[in-house]
């Protein structure tokens, strides 16, 4: 039986990284410090990283949906904290029964936010 999953997503900076998913409200999972490797939570949420310092942004295709119960409040917050949201994922509502918007992380991961109606 399937419980739960936690995308690994490539970093070229950990540091850089870090500061990145606590802007957003992320916390660090744990209290241990891999080198190369960063786990980050927020409420029911991890993401974790993996160092791949020779990763070129242009050409980084990792995504990763997040599903919320707030999506207007969560934009609200990322825009109050000056995130940058994705020019080509602005707040709408989507024909398949989502309301949604994107952003991208420091190394082009894009991360898109979503609530069902």
């Amino acid at each position: 039986m399937l419980t739960d999953i936690h995308p690994k997503l490539p970093m070229r900076d950990k540091s850089i990284t870090k500061e990145f998913y606590n802007k957003l409200g992320f916390q660090n999972l744990g209290t241990n410090d891999y080198d190369g490797y960063l786990m980050v939570v927020r409420d029911q949420i991890q993401l974790h990283f993996f160092e791949f310092k020779d990763l070129d942004p242009a050409e980084n295709y990792g995504q990763v949906y997040i599903r919320t119960d707030d999506i207007d409040g969560l934009h609200q917050d990322m825009l109050d904290k000056g995130l940058g949201i994705h020019p080509g994922g602005p707040l709408q509502t989507k024909p398949w029964g989502q309301r949604e918007f994107s952003m991208l992380d420091p190394d082009n991961n894009l991360l898109t936010f979503g609530q069902s109606l």
